[in-house]
């Protein structure tokens, strides 16, 4: 069987953004490679231009959020579902629906509509009172406006399955395996094996990295603390200014060089993990798979990847705690078990795969004329 999707909902590919551009990535050159047609949307604003990525066919759509901020967002996901109209798509796979459920009546009448739920967005701290409430209206308009439902954590699917009385499936993110780690991130940052802390998230206060950075400001440690991510918002250059006496912490931006990054992790003292609001987060699940030693925010998201394989703080005084006893607290097996982890449950093979057999599934449904019946638009109260 072969199907046409159509994947939206990112800005694009290659990832130039985060977790669901990556996804994006993986999905689309691994399903083609199982004998389907596939094409990516990506944001005429993205750095690369080109008309086809590793095979991928890409549709670029204009995208004005460099214009009206986040506003644009909204007519961006607008001129990539209408574009989706005109392609016939046996399934589109909509990744994410903040900007996207809105316009759910226009969705194409035709196609199979998977929405990948994402996390909590309404409950995320940059948010103000009035966004949340938005952002739970939107949770339920994609419920409301795709056909299935994917979760990438058992929490989010919990949580879905149960307010909206659906079957979400579970899927989640996938990781890249890696027995040889690169030194060159290293050199360019002068940086010593296991002489440095590590963490890599966007800045947002969520993901606790003022906490983190808090932590390590009082503890007394002469090691290095690395923090990667674009800190060209608001939040960002408040971390920056805030911490700027301190010459152990060092801000290195965005990197999206994956070579330089394993390196980096494998070779980090501790991986500091302080997400504590969404699914699956692709960057735990690559510390994993580099062989990190991790330290994580203790929430039912992390837990349920970890289990007992970590480290666990809730506030920077067990942080400060980590930091200084790290050494003493350091746990081989707990690499080894992650690593195994990775290698048996989030490889990005066995993730395509749970994929292309899921729209496989409700290719077979619609076929077998039980679409209207049993797979019809969920309404919710």
């Amino acid at each position: 069987m072969v199907l046409k999707i159509g994947i939206l909902g990112t800005r694009g590919i290659p990832n130039q953004y985060g977790g669901f551009e990556q996804v994006a990535e993986h999905l689309s050159t691994g399903l083609m490679a199982k004998g389907h047609e596939v094409m990516v949307y990506n944001s005429r604003k993205h750095p690369y231009q080109e008309k086809i990525w590793r095979g991928v066919p890409l549709i670029h759509c204009f995208d004005p959020e460099y214009l009206l901020g986040t506003a644009g967002q909204f007519i961006y996901d607008l001129n990539c579902i209408m574009d989706a109209r005109k392609r016939n798509f046996d399934i589109i796979l909509l990744l994410g629906y903040t900007s996207s459920s809105v316009w759910k009546m226009l969705y194409p009448k035709k196609s199979i509509v998977i929405s990948n739920m994402d996390g909590l967005e309404w409950n995320r701290a940059k948010y103000s009172k009035p966004v949340r409430r938005f952002l739970k209206y939107a949770e339920k308009l994609a419920v409301r406006g795709s056909h299935y439902h994917i979760a990438d954590s058992e929490v989010i699917k919990d949580y879905l399955d149960e307010k909206y009385n659906i079957n979400c499936k579970f899927i989640a993110y996938g990781a890249d395996l890696s027995d040889d780690a690169s030194e060159e991130g290293l050199q360019e940052y002068e940086l010593a094996k296991k002489e440095y802390f590590l963490l890599m998230a966007r800045m947002e206060p969520e993901n606790n990295i003022e906490m983190l950075l808090d932590g390590f400001y009082r503890s007394k440690s002469g090691k290095k603390f690395i923090v990667i991510g674009n800190t060209a918002n608001k939040f960002g250059r408040h971390l920056i200014n805030k911490f700027k006496g301190d010459k152990r912490i060092i801000f290195i931006g965005a990197l999206f060089d994956q070579e330089k990054l394993t390196g980096m992790v494998k070779f980090a003292s501790v991986y500091f993990h302080g997400h504590s609001v969404g699914g699956t987060n692709p960057s735990l699940l690559e510390a994993m798979a580099d062989g990190a030693f991790i330290a994580a925010h203790h929430n039912p998201f992390n837990k349920s990847i970890l289990g007992e394989n970590a480290l666990y703080f809730d506030d920077a005084e067990q942080v400060t705690a980590i930091i200084d006893k790290h050494e003493k607290l350091f746990r081989e097996d707990f690499i080894r078990s992650n690593y195994s982890k990775i290698k048996n449950d989030y490889t990005w093979e066995k993730i395509v795969g749970q994929y292309d057999h899921y729209f496989r599934q409700c290719s077979v449904a619609k076929t077998a004329d039980v679409f209207s019946a049993s797979v019809q638009l969920v309404e919710v109260e």
